[in-house]
């Protein structure tokens, strides 16, 4: 019998958190922190997020999103169809490189409801972007080095044919596959170039530097989900976490929206180079804490507002590497985000946010939605955000690249490039809320008419 892809993407999503609480062990520290900040928000009766009981609620606990770099095409190819395995699709498309980081990025994640439900681990892939390197001989020498390594171990390749021949793996290859993709995110401490090159690398960006110069990937962070971020920032810095100074993403809101971040620095971590004695100690600074609160989804039109907004702040103040202006940076982003509607019924009606919609006690006088709605008869519940914000991430990854890693460079977007290298095109994440929208929608309203028959 075959095991369903969401239950081998569970069992992937634990053994990846206990492999990285070993390797970092702060990471455990998150865990337990996130843990204690969500018991206490679902003890609340007049919790925001309104999550619908059995579904969000239970998937919570368990919930993680990690974030890969791939150095070439067929690193890409290779890893989407090993996340196929395991029911993730590609949805969305980010391109970094405007803030400065050079990779560009889709979401593997599973995408129906149910499935969602089940386990809804996601890993953020990002490729780097060769072509951003302007040293020549220093980008040959990476598009050598890459060339050199195999990041996926041959069970890996083995059993992902099998699964793709055979329809699903059954229980024991299961396990197998889940061991032999771990190694492929495992950290490994020996670089593959000396340390002159690594150090050339970094010059030419941090991030180039820790894709190009190790015989894997290494997962780089693997984040928990809170429901309350600014009360587990507080618990972090309460710990002793060097935690960032700001949260990324939209403000504190009542309802609220897309998705907020913030993490601890990365680590300083021991490596070692080859060299003609043999191995030359040294250290790189990669991996981090990340922890993430999730809000509604928003539609085209109130992501249209989102990002009209947050361009309207950043116009005026980004927020500095080293915290120093980050209460003069909340406090704008409190102000201008002012103009966003913060009731679930507001952001409903105005088109600005997706949701489910659940059958209520009210009575049902027609099938008008805003009529259903104010008579009860229609209940809704915000749709969680599952995606990512590309000015978030970027934020993320220049807190723990350094100051020296912002530019003003910007290219252009490469969606076509990225959709090449994976051998399918990216999923569109506003069709597949619309979709999950609509059918909530259907059913609540046949269920209406076959209580009125």
């Amino acid at each position: 019998m075959k095991v369903s892809p969401s239950k081998i993407r569970a069992d992937f999503s634990a053994a990846m958190s206990a492999m990285y609480r070993e390797e970092v062990p702060a990471y455990g520290d998150l865990v337990e922190i996130v843990e204690g900040v969500n018991k206490d928000v679902l003890a609340q009766p007049d919790n925001a997020l309104a999550l619908t009981p059995g579904e969000d609620t239970s998937r919570i606990s368990a919930e993680r999103h990690g974030a890969i770099r791939l150095g070439t095409a067929q690193e890409l190819a290779m890893m989407g169809r090993v996340f196929a395995v395991m029911g993730m699709e590609p949805v969305g498309y980010y391109d970094l490189s405007v803030a400065s980081v050079p990779v560009h990025s889709t979401a593997f994640r599973p995408v129906g409801r149910d499935a969602l439900a089940e386990n809804p681990f996601r890993v953020f892939t990002s490729l780097l972007r060769l072509e951003l390197i302007e040293d020549e001989a220093l980008r040959e020498k990476a598009v050598e080095t890459l060339a050199r390594r195999q990041i996926f171990t041959e069970g890996t390749i083995a059993l992902t044919e099998k699964a793709e021949a055979q329809g699903g793996l059954e229980d024991e290859d299961a396990k197998r596959f889940v061991a032999e993709v771990l190694e492929t995110f495992r950290w490994h401490p020996e670089a593959c170039v000396d340390s002159d090159t690594f150090e050339d690398l970094i010059k030419a960006h941090r991030l180039i530097a820790d894709v190009v110069s190790f015989k894997g990937p290494h997962i780089n962070h693997l984040t928990p989900r809170t429901l309350d971020i600014d009360a587990a920032q507080a618990a972090m810095l309460a710990k002793g976490l060097p935690a960032k100074a700001i949260v990324e993403g939209p403000p504190r809101r009542t309802c609220p929206i897309l998705l907020r971040q913030t993490a601890f620095k990365a680590l300083n971590e021991a490596v070692r180079f080859p060299c003609a004695d043999g191995w030359q100690e040294g250290h790189h600074t990669a991996r981090f804490g990340e922890i993430e609160q999730r809000g509604v989804a928003l539609t085209p039109t109130g992501r249209a507002l989102y990002d009209r907004l947050l361009a309207e702040v950043r116009s005026e103040i980004l927020p500095a590497a080293d915290g120093s202006n980050a209460a003069e940076y909340v406090a704008k982003l409190e102000e201008v985000f002012a103009a966003f509607p913060d009731t679930w019924r507001e952001l409903h009606d105005q088109g600005l946010a997706y949701f489910k919609y659940a059958v209520g006690d009210g009575e049902a006088q027609g099938m008008d939605v805003a009529t259903l709605l104010d008579a009860g008869a229609l209940t809704l519940s915000p749709i969680i955000y599952e995606d990512f914000l590309p000015v978030s991430a970027a934020g993320i990854f220049q807190s723990n690249l350094g100051d020296d890693a912002r530019s003003d460079r910007q290219e252009a977007s490469s969606r076509a490039v990225l959709e090449a290298a994976l051998g399918k095109t990216v999923a569109d994440e506003f069709a597949l809320y619309e979709a999950m929208q609509a059918a909530s929608l259907e059913a609540s309203l046949e269920q209406l008419n076959a209580n009125a028959a």
